[in-house]
């Protein structure tokens, strides 16, 4: 297996996205997504990064790009259709043990992107090891149709009852069986179904008292 699967914290960290075109545009808005603080480098830019730096969402500096700008960043992503620039992109991070991704271009990269199912907290990542992106784009669209929106809802009940079971001081390894319970029970189908009534009998059948569903979200929250 030549890539280790990660799912990396970027969280207010330093990215870099050199090129401004529509392949840029996409990788820009998932690295913001994913919290990021984004520097746009390209003479030009689609206009939804240009809306993007006129509300301050990301820095655009509307130039060609400079190896200096690798300096403080954490990642940097080459979204460009210059050949040459992408390899000097690549070769720029590598010197300075920059994590770097090169579009549609697996062999210069020390990281590739995977197509994505993501359901709220549920991420499912799909790689061909750049074999076949259009074959993960596929399989993509088929677990797409079969995770659907009740797996988020179900995530979100089991953090609360794991943050609720947490704060009662239970062993961790207590917990095991519990999860185990829960993720086999038909908790999943009733959140489908939108059955309140049926996920609190559930619940109380598995864990007694005090875990009712619609306590185990946030206030701003509407689970169902």
């Amino acid at each position: 297996m030549r890539y280790y699967p990660v799912n990396l914290d970027i969280k207010k960290k330093n990215c870099l996205v050199v090129g401004g075109g529509p392949v840029g545009t996409r990788k820009v808005i998932t690295l913001l997504d994913c919290g990021a603080k984004v520097t746009l480098v390209s003479p030009f830019a689609t206009e939804k990064l240009i809306k993007m730096a006129e509300n301050h969402k990301i820095t655009w500096h509307k130039r060609s790009y400079k190896p200096s700008d690798l300096d403080g960043t954490f990642l940097v992503i080459g979204a460009t259709d210059d050949e040459a620039l992408n390899i000097q992109i690549s070769q720029d991070a590598e010197k300075q043990n920059k994590l770097c991704n090169i579009a549609d271009r697996p062999e210069v990269c020390n990281f590739i992107l995977p197509a994505i199912v993501q359901k709220d907290d549920l991420i499912i990542a799909i790689s061909t090891s750049g074999q076949s992106p259009a074959f993960a784009k596929k399989l993509r669209k088929e677990l797409e149709k079969q995770f659907g929106d009740e797996y988020a809802v179900f995530l979100k009940m089991m953090g609360g009852i794991r943050k609720k079971l947490l704060s009662e001081k239970h062993e961790p390894e207590a917990h095991k069986p519990i999860f185990e319970k829960l993720i086999h029970s038909n908790l999943l189908e009733y959140i489908r179904s939108k059955n309140l009534k049926a996920i609190n009998t559930e619940l109380y059948s598995l864990l007694g008292n005090g875990y009712r569903f619609e306590d185990l979200f946030s206030i701003h929250e509407n689970p169902l």
